[in-house]
């Protein structure tokens, strides 16, 4: 397939383009439906919804609130009323509005009690993801212009909340900005940085049309899009990068573009199909919570994923193709050019990622010490983590819904924000409310008249709707007070239901975080044959779970740089964080556990040395992996930028969590284990290994050409002498024989007189790697074996590495 997609670039890069712009056509014509639906089926709150649904029919617009407090007097002044009725009377006028109620046309309890705050209702006829952004603003414009001197006007709801997002777009934009200044120190080359980022384009485009389509169709909530977009530029970046990389060192072998691209997507290529696969298992482990919330999330993000890896394994061929060999920098052109090679750094011995895995090697009993504390240190907060929801009294500070909250808290008490609905559908009500009245937390009681044989009891606490008292009080009144008086009731509300998915959430964490363990575990078990190796890995993804989360408790439970970063007030965490932060944690590690180890195990299958194979994977590995990481991070970062709250708190989580396990486990950690078990790394029972079935990340390379019969011997020899420029013999130079694909078939080490002879597995085309000591350095040169014994002589110059 790679190969077609080559050969027919242009056909494959129309078709993308096609279906990109044809799907953004359907989905804009249709619009978006996008509902968060918290179905918590055997929840009291659930109960007491079904309730309010049948006896009091919802009304159908979102309710916003216009807020005012004067800094003198009262509020019932007359020069009060004189600014702010006008401009609720023009507000009520505007087409799209339902209706305005206020305090000075009967609301009188819309006043406080000091009489300097008081607030009016506004209904719009539509749902608030359905209002119009202009006519929201042209709300706020008018009800904050009747504000002046000792008079404040804010605006408060969801409909208002939406107007004072940042732009759409504006997280992606600047994720895609910094993901491209890294690409480009990665590569060198603008034409390879344009790659992974045209690739993260088209799969998160498509994800995300495809995405607003579904939701004529099934229920997705809204924070469903900006996920998606999160994570397909995060998978959709990374796995280009690691293909283009592959990629690159194939033409810098001296491979044909278009042999170096098929043979990127044989081997890097799949592995990639392998990660998606990976990461869509993990999020498809978030549906054994049973929360409908979360399915529509799942469907959003997996299918971006999917296109991401389609795009990354189709489109990226054929945008190869058009490059050719400018794939690479100039610099590496005219290296190439002059038969020079300009090989990638981290192959180099002396190169950073080299001293750097010499080092694990030598202190891995220091290093992996010091990367636990950091990380103990770091998973302190979690024990104080609190699930619950964020609202608008998390907004920050500078933000007119913000402020709305806070003068409502300020005027009519910190529970006003989020009332309860106690609903009675049996027993006697009148008595019920009498006892909830005299109940320690209740600030406020009110029934309101019964419609259908239900009445509904709105209840107002005197803490916020975040504050744990507040849960208390919800325990209390299903536990103690409805149950004395008697009743048949349930305590409902947004508050309620929060506390309910929190606790839901919460329960069921346990068996999901097992599920998505359990089945990481086997896929390593299976690709790796060991039971070391996914047991590693295992604890690897649980310390660095415990150590992003304690990140996330420090900056948005406990404040620390909230302010910094612009995002509000601290307050509990969202209660779906925690299982959609530990379905794209599990499924991105293992991404790089797959690459780190995968080169790990082919050295350990060639030298059964331990140390060797985990120096050497660290060693070729660790600088793609921190690139990936590093571009991922700053993706993540950029949805503080988004305006939603959740997506922020999502985008720091993930932040954290993919930084601390690419440059900390990765890179310290698990090389430093894995060095202090030794060979047990690889040890699988023989029972086991017999029953396990064989599935190999990258396919097992083969040499070019049919293999020659024999009597199960080589197909042929190279041979020849290794000498210096002088023409003296060259004792002790590594001769190495390298499939196209980058596999080492043999090595010897050359004799006294320079001699070397080399197996040869089938005729077909290879490379021949000469490496001696300094100031001797590295030839390479590409070699056509026939059926006949080749005889070649490889003469080593001083001081340069030559192709």
């Amino acid at each position: 397939m790679a190969r077609w997609c080559y050969r027919h670039r242009l056909v494959v890069l129309l078709l993308w383009v096609g279906a990109l712009f044809g799907l953004g056509f359907s989905a804009s014509t249709a619009g978006t439906d996008y509902a968060n639906v918290f179905s918590l089926p055997d929840t009291d709150s659930k109960k007491a919804y079904d309730l309010m649904e049948k006896a009091f029919p919802a009304r159908a617009g979102d309710t916003d609130t216009v807020v005012w407090k004067v800094d003198r007097g009262s509020v019932r002044d007359q020069e009060v009323p004189a600014r702010i009725q006008p401009a609720l009377d023009k507000i009520a006028k505007m087409k799209g509005v339902g209706g305005v109620t206020g305090p000075y046309t009967g609301g009188a309890a819309q006043i406080s009690g000091d009489g300097r705050i008081a607030y009016a209702q506004i209904t719009f006829t539509e749902q608030a993801n359905a209002v119009p952004k202009e006519l929201v603003q042209d709300v706020v414009d008018t009800a904050r212009g009747a504000a002046r001197d000792g008079l404040e006007v804010e605006v408060g709801g969801q409909a208002v909340q939406r107007v004072q997002e940042p732009p759409t777009g504006l997280a992606e934009m600047v994720g895609l900005a910094a993901a491209a200044v890294v690409l480009f120190l990665a590569f060198g080359s603008l034409y390879a940085m344009l790659l992974p980022l045209a690739v993260a384009v088209f799969g998160v485009g498509m994800g995300l049309f495809s995405t607003q389509l579904l939701s004529h169709v099934t229920d997705i909530p809204d924070l469903a899009p900006l996920l998606s977009s999160l994570i397909g530029l995060g998978v959709g970046i990374d796995y280009a990068l690691f293909i283009v990389t592959r990629h690159r060192k194939g033409v810098l072998r001296g491979l044909d573009p278009e042999e170096s691209a098929v043979t990127a997507l044989n081997t890097s290529g799949r592995a990639v199909l392998f990660a998606g696969g990976t990461v869509c298992i993990a999020l498809a482990g978030m549906l054994v919570t049973n929360l409908r919330f979360l399915d529509g999330v799942v469907i959003g993000t997996s299918l971006t994923v999917v296109l991401s890896v389609l795009a990354a394994t189709t489109l990226l061929p054929a945008l190869l193709g058009f490059l050719g060999a400018r794939v690479l920098n100039r610099k590496q052109r005219r290296l190439l050019a002059a038969g020079r090679e300009g090989g990638p750094e981290p192959e180099r011995a002396s190169g950073p990622a080299a001293r750097w895995s010499m080092g694990v090697q030598r202190r891995p009993r220091t290093i992996a010490a010091l990367a636990l504390a950091v990380m103990a240190v770091l998973a302190l907060p979690v024990l104080s983590l609190r699930l619950g929801a964020t609202d608008q009294g998390n907004d920050d500070a500078s933000t007119t819904t913000r402020k709305a909250y806070d003068l409502l808290a300020e005027g009519f008490g910190p529970g006003f924000n989020g009332p309860l609905q106690v609903v009675v559908e049996g027993g006697d009500a009148t008595a019920l409310a009498r006892g909830i009245d005299k109940t320690p937390g209740v600030a406020q009681v009110a029934a309101l008249p019964p419609a259908g044989g239900v009445t509904v009891i709105q209840v107002v606490p005197t803490t916020s709707p975040q504050s744990e008292q507040t849960d208390a009080l919800i325990d209390r009144l299903r536990d103690d007070v409805i149950p004395e008086a008697g009743a048949k009731a349930h305590v409902g509300g947004v508050t309620a239901v929060s506390k309910d998915f929190a606790t839901i959430t919460g329960d069921r964490l346990p068996l999901f975080i097992a599920t998505i363990i359990g089945l990481g575990f086997l896929l390593l078990l299976v690709a790796f044959r060991s039971l070391v190796v996914p047991l590693t890995a295992a604890v690897m993804n649980l310390v660095a779970a415990a150590a992003s989360f304690g990140v996330l408790v420090a900056v948005f439970q406990w404040g620390w740089g909230l302010e910094l970063l612009g995002l509000g007030k601290e307050g509990p965490i969202n209660a779906f964080l925690p299982v959609i932060m530990l379905s794209l944690l599990f499924g991105l590690s293992m991404d790089y556990q797959v690459f780190l180890v995968s080169r790990m195990h082919e050295e350990w299958v060639h030298t059964r040395d331990n140390a060797r194979a985990v120096r050497v994977g660290l060693a070729e590995t660790s600088r793609v992996i921190n690139s990936a990481a590093l571009i991922m991070v700053c993706v993540f970062l950029a949805f503080v930028l988004s305006g939603d709250s959740g997506a922020a708190m999502a985008g720091v989580g993930l932040a954290a969590a993919v930084a601390l396990d690419a440059f900390i486990l990765r890179t310290a950690l698990v090389p430093a284990a894995m060095h202090l078990l030794g060979d047990s790394n690889w040890w699988l029972p023989a029972w086991l290994e017999k029953r396990l079935p064989h599935l190999a990340v990258e396919p097992k390379e083969e040499a070019a050409g049919p293999v020659a019969a024999g009597d199960g011997g080589p197909a042929s020899v190279v041979h020849g002498f290794v000498r210096d420029t002088s023409g003296d013999p060259v004792e002790g130079a590594t001769v190495t024989l390298v499939s196209q694909g980058g596999r080492e078939l043999d090595r010897v080490a050359s004799l006294a007189d320079g001699s070397y002879i080399l197996s040869v597995p089938a005729p077909g085309a290879y490379l021949l790697v000469t490496t001696a000591e300094p100031p001797l350095l590295k030839r390479t040169r590409q070699l056509d074996v026939e059926g006949e014994p080749l005889v070649y002589d490889v003469e080593l110059e001083e001081g340069a590495e030559v192709g």
